[in-house]
């Protein structure tokens, strides 16, 4: 965002979603990551080692069975390839997209121009508010606290299940938790719920820099080409969280069919399943891309209002330059007056095609697949696969 105030030098302040806060500067410290490099592909592999990888190894051999008869697996487990495989790995490599494509919006924003010279101050303190929460101690102790809340509800979980697997033995003399599952209990599961709220709560930062941005003077125009007064770049903003989102989702499928592993569900309350997902994604992205179809709302209807009296003056001008008089109200004053005026048809067009909302379907169709794939698969054990096919493209058009 650059601060162009007069009688400043131009400063320019970038908004970094992957930078700052503790758990940043911890694997700076650790050598795992650089200022100018995220390294989120190794990153990635020493997540997914710790959470993954190291209950694997902890229950070798049985850990190598599929055969699920004398109790779940690890590699049979879906939850743990949905959460600490694929999850944990898809927020870390999310990282360095994320970073690079709102970034590149923001630069946008800036340069295009839509801020407007006497709202530069004002978005130069909206970033800086931003980074400040970004970096937040207490957002990431509190997102800490809840990961490790979690790893204790999992224990007691544990302890009340009825059958053995690869995490607990069960018995009637009660529960035994092997050193798999107390690794998991104690590492992986307070790793992926972090990650997951570190990641949620970055978001929301950026959406409250949005609404901010959203409330400032902004240079729209109701007859540019992208139907959306200029803005319509923000539009797509969602599919830089399309890997974050896919790792989510794979999480929560997994969760889902864990506990209907043994039942076929009916297609239509997969349907419901994967509609209220699908929901709850889109609104993550409908709470700070909605903040600007008030401005949008409010251009459309200024500009329909001084289009039209233009538009009537110009079609008047015509009728008299043709006919010699208006029929209706010839006034000599207004011929007198009003001799010359430029045609306001085009824009008129292009002004009545004006959208305010900016959360379209065919900017959001990339993501709400990423949102819906891991559902999908998982329907598709169930139930036939044109049917699942079927399904998802029915919410996809929605």
């Amino acid at each position: 965002m650059t601060d162009r105030r007069a009688g400043t030098p131009e400063r320019v302040v970038e908004f970094l979603a992957a930078h700052g806060g503790p758990f940043y500067e911890l694997q700076h410290r650790l050598r795992l990551l650089h200022d100018h490099a995220l390294k989120a592909g190794q990153r990635a592999l020493i997540f997914i080692g710790l959470a993954w990888f190291v209950p694997f190894l902890l229950s070798l051999p049985q850990s190598l069975s599929l055969d699920s008869a004398s109790g779940l697996t690890y590699l049979a487990d879906l939850g743990a390839w949905g959460k600490f495989f694929i999850a944990i790995g898809a927020f870390v490599l999310s990282e360095q997209q994320i970073e690079q494509l709102l970034r590149d919006k923001l630069r946008q924003a800036a340069s295009a121009p839509v801020i407007a010279p006497t709202s530069f101050a004002a978005a130069a303190r909206a970033v800086n508010q931003a980074l400040r929460q970004r970096n937040s101690r207490i957002a990431e102790i509190v997102c800490l606290a809840l990961g490790i809340f979690a790893g204790l509800i999992a224990i007691r979980h544990q302890y009340t299940v009825d059958r053995s697997s690869w995490a607990v033995v069960s018995s009637p003399a009660g529960n035994s938790i092997t050193l798999a599952g107390w690794w998991t209990l104690i590492v992986s599961v307070p790793l992926f719920w972090f990650l997951v709220l570190r990641g949620l709560w970055r978001h929301f930062v950026w959406s409250l820099l949005l609404r901010k941005i959203a409330r400032l003077e902004l240079r729209l125009v109701s007859t540019h080409p992208d139907g959306k007064g200029g803005i319509g770049f923000l539009a797509d903003y969602p599919n830089a969280c399309i890997i974050f989102v896919f790792g989510i989702s794979c999480a929560v499928a997994t969760a889902v069919a864990r506990n209907v592993h043994e039942a076929t569900p009916p297609l239509s309350h997969i349907g419901i399943l994967m509609g209220g997902w699908l929901l709850i994604v889109l609104g993550l992205f409908a709470y700070p891309l909605g903040a600007f179809s008030k401005p949008l709302t409010e251009l459309k209807k200024a500009s329909m209002a001084k289009l039209t009296a233009q538009a009537t003056l110009f079609q008047r001008l015509t009728e008299r330059k043709v006919i010699g008089s208006n029929i209706a109200a010839n006034s000599a004053s207004e011929a007198e007056e009003v001799q010359d005026i430029a045609d306001p048809a085009k824009q008129y067009d292009a002004t009545k095609k004006l959208s305010a909302l900016l959360l379209t379907r065919s900017a959001l169709l990339p993501v709400s697949a990423a949102a819906l794939l891991p559902f999908a698969v998982l329907a598709a054990t169930k139930v036939p696969f044109k049917e699942v096919l079927s399904l998802v493209k029915k919410l996809l058009l929605l």
